[in-house]
């Protein structure tokens, strides 16, 4: 019975077996996400399914080409007015989703791609869940990323279903798994290739084998006396990675278990009333604009049709080797050249480390090893449609390998360079056509940091530009574009930030306390383990160039490391000593009895200067660019929303009051008093 036309957002066919076939396919999106219109749209939709007795089962599928549901529109998240009426949406929504659990006709959820959020909670709702099973299908709820919880029944059902323990860790952790794990955990019952998986589907909806239950264990989990014992030790090792005040929501899902389990009407209340409140937390506010900064970044560069197909990196350090396994991970065939085979052994190595790690299967691995190509005699060159540089940050070196290769490289080539603070327009002097250089800037490890930054010189031009952006964003990273000046941006800014912190080391602070500090702050690691895990060479080598430009004193404790191959994480030793296994070796706590907060200011006080610096320079185009590039190229707490976003809520002028202070007490006349002048007008 095709009654199609009746949904916007939905399609409800028969087959010849007399399945109902539900399909989701959002009106004038690309991808399936939940509103209210869709949900109520839903309800019609099982009423109509209650009333049925001519079907022997309804089969949930998608109806876009890519994609299951990626879960809630989160725009819907700024949209309510108060906390009762977000409560009293989330309880409409449990209440459809229970209506669609109880139906006496089996319902199948057949997954095929992401299923996320409340797209996992409305699959938790069917008696049967089958799902294709390679890494491309993802399924996870990830509402703490967004500074809350489900609040549409996962909470309850999947506990439920898998027993307390599994579903905390991912309700706690926001983690996704494939649909292979899903099987292998338990809320899947099957998972098999994408041919099979109609089939997989027409057997559950049309043979009825038993719903699949949690063990006798997963249940006895569930039972008041083991949630306090199990709670008790997950808080502990919550507490070990974030901060309850930070981030509040995955304690809240935490104690509801806890407190109130999973049985009965009241475990649902708890959920919503719970989540509700998280809403209008700030940390689910500033994490809802970081999901549209990130929205924002992957925009970019959308309209440019640019499908490069060969890579050739120079240079298989860890920078190059990593940048050309990644390009590698992605499909792209990849030759990577070195001035000899044993330095371009252990990228090959680190490759295939991390191809294991992620693909898994001993197929995709070889195949992902296929593409990656050592090449010392350069052959590459003239073959690639994009030439990355990745040597030492030496400005001669860079220039004379960039007339060798325009001489050889396709008219058409993109040649970029992976330069983190020499300005382009010194580099390209060299090249018959300067137009062509672009800087494709990664950061350290590559396989783990989202943001790209895509720096545009003087010369270079606008058509190279765009590709530059479009590349970056296939290959599964974040573009941020930034103007051609020492440091770009994230350098420019950290750097004031890594050298306060060995400016504080002078003055007697001990660094323990300083990283002490920023981790309270919300910064992923301290400024000092941050420099030890970057390289104190490499932090040298950017500080001393960008001193040139800025007239930045270098600590002697730095450069006396250097001289000393004390080089950080890398040689075992930096600022703090390094075991074998690269864990570091924490030195004995030295007495501190000073108010950390008074660190914590000093030092984001130095990264705000620097970063209105930039906004006046037009480094980035706007203040949420800005935001964009140090959340997601340095880790800058996320639940603060960004520099500029922290410094607009704390007060800009108030701010620039204290840095002035700040800057007299210790002798230094404060700098770019216009840039937050300007900004505490535009901006506030």
């Amino acid at each position: 019975m095709p009654i199609s036309q009746l949904y916007k957002h939905w399609r409800l066919e028969s087959d010849n077996d007399d399945i109902l076939w539900l399909y989701f396919d959002k009106q004038n999106a690309s991808v399936n996400t939940i509103d209210r219109d869709v949900m109520m749209e839903l309800s019609a939709i099982i009423d109509t399914l209650a009333k049925d007795t001519e079907h022997k089962a309804v089969i949930l599928a998608s109806g876009k080409k890519t994609g299951f549901i990626a879960g809630a529109d989160i725009s819907q998240f700024t949209k309510f007015k108060d906390i009762p009426e977000a409560v009293s949406i989330l309880e409409l929504g449990q209440g459809i989703l229970n209506k669609f659990e109880s139906l006496k006709m089996p319902t199948v959820a057949m997954i095929d791609g992401f299923c996320l959020g409340g797209g996992l909670e409305l699959v938790l709702a069917c008696r049967y869940r089958v799902a294709e099973e390679s890494s491309k299908t993802r399924l996870g709820l990830p509402e703490v990323r967004l500074g809350i919880h489900p609040g549409w029944g996962g909470t309850v059902r999947l506990p439920r279903l898998i027993g307390g323990p599994q579903a905390l860790d991912m309700i706690l952790t926001g983690k996704t798994v494939s649909g292979k794990a899903a099987a292998k955990i338990g809320f899947v019952d099957v998972a098999v290739p994408k041919r099979q998986l109609a089939r997989a589907a027409k057997y559950y909806a049309l043979q009825h084998p038993a719903s699949h239950q949690a063990t006798k264990l997963q249940a006895l989990s569930n039972q008041q006396l083991p949630r306090q014992i199990i709670a008790y030790f997950t808080q502990k090792k919550l507490k070990e990675k974030i901060n309850p005040i930070h981030y509040p929501a995955p304690y809240h899902a935490l104690n509801n278990w806890e407190h109130v389990g999973v049985a009965g009407n009241d475990a649902y209340t708890q959920e919503a009333k719970s989540c509700g409140k998280l809403f209008f937390s700030e940390t689910c506010q500033n994490l809802v604009r970081v999901f549209f900064l990130q929205e924002k970044l992957k925009g970019l560069a959308k309209d440019t049709s640019y499908n490069p197909r060969h890579i050739h990196v120079i240079g298989a350090g860890t920078m190059g080797g990593d940048i050309a396994a990644w390009c590698a991970l992605q499909g792209y065939t990849v030759t990577l050249q070195d001035l000899e085979p044993k330095l371009i052994a252990p990228a090959i190595k680190r490759a295939s480390k991390m191809f294991k790690e992620r693909l898994k299967e001993s197929n995709l691995v070889q195949r992902a090893m296929d593409n990656l190509i050592p090449d010392v005699q350069g052959n590459g060159i003239s073959k690639a449609d994009i030439i990355i540089e990745a040597v030492v940050e030496d400005l001669a070196i860079k220039q004379s390998i960039f007339k060798k290769i325009e001489a050889k490289a396709k008219p058409q080539a993109i040649l970029a360079t992976n330069t983190s603070s020499i300005p382009l327009d010194e580099i390209n002097t060299v090249l018959q056509l300067p137009q062509r250089l672009v800087g494709i800037h990664y950061f350290n490890p590559v396989s783990k940091m989202q943001l790209v930054e895509v720096v545009k010189g003087q010369k270079t031009s606008d058509e190279i530009y765009e590709k530059a952006i479009a590349f970056v964003r296939k290959i599964d990273r974040l573009p941020l574009p930034v103007k051609s000046s020492p440091g770009f941006l994230v350098n420019r800014i950290l750097m004031p930030y890594l050298l306060g912190a060995m400016d504080l080391i002078n003055e007697g602070v001990p660094m323990t306390v300083i990283d002490e500090a920023m981790v309270n702050f919300g910064m992923p690691m301290g400024p000092i383990t941050l420099a030890d895990t970057v390289g104190l060479d490499v932090c040298f080598s950017v500080a001393k160039y960008l001193s040139k430009y800025y007239n930045t004193p270098i600590p002697k404790r730095l450069v006396e490391l250097v001289e000393q191959r004390k080089l950080g994480k890398k040689t075992g030793e930096g600022f703090y000593k390094y075991d074998k296994r690269g864990k570091q070796i924490k030195p004995q706590e030295a007495a501190y009895d000073k108010p950390l907060d008074d660190i914590a200011n000093r030092m984001v006080l130095l990264m705000l200067n620097e970063a209105f610096a930039c906004l006046r320079e037009g480094v980035v185009a706007d203040a949420d660019l800005l935001d964009a590039g140090m959340i997601f190229g340095t880790g800058f707490a996320p639940f603060r929303g960004g520099p500029i976003h922290y410094a607009k809520s704390q007060g800009i002028a108030e701010l620039y009051q204290q840095f002035v202070q700040q800057q007299l007490a210790h002798g230094d006349k404060a700098t770019h008093s216009d840039a937050w002048q300007l900004n505490a007008m535009s901006v506030e």
